[in-house]
């Protein structure tokens, strides 16, 4: 059985649906409740190469992480910028699907049949 993974935040709307799509469709995936386990520099970078996405593409720009790390005038590799994203998880758009080597944003949650 192929591994389904979702980087979820409780708290969010958009996480609970698209958590919720996922158990209707007769799944159970591993939860990783990001905040609260952020990913690793290598997870983080796996996730986005599955994506297909560049950090800045999942980048919460209106979190006052965001604001307080100036990172609109961000200019270094995009190793730091997730590096950051990994030492301040409220950055990571959420939430990431994660189903064997695909991956997808559940924005919105209804993306995440592309991948089951």
């Amino acid at each position: 059985m192929t591994k389904l993974v979702i980087f979820h935040n409780p708290r969010c709307s958009k996480s609970r649906q698209t958590l919720a799509l996922i158990a209707e469709q007769g799944s159970d995936p591993e939860i990783v409740e990001y905040l609260k386990t952020p990913p690793s520099l290598p997870e983080l970078k796996h996730a986005l190469s599955l994506l297909g996405m560049a950090p800045q593409d999942v980048l919460r720009k209106g979190e006052e992480e965001y604001k307080a790390l100036n990172l609109k005038e961000f200019n270094g590799s995009s190793d730091e910028l997730i590096a950051i994203m990994c030492a301040h998880p409220k950055l990571i758009e959420r939430p990431i699907v994660i189903h064997g080597e695909q991956a997808c944003l559940g924005r919105p949650p209804e993306n995440v049949l592309e991948i089951l």
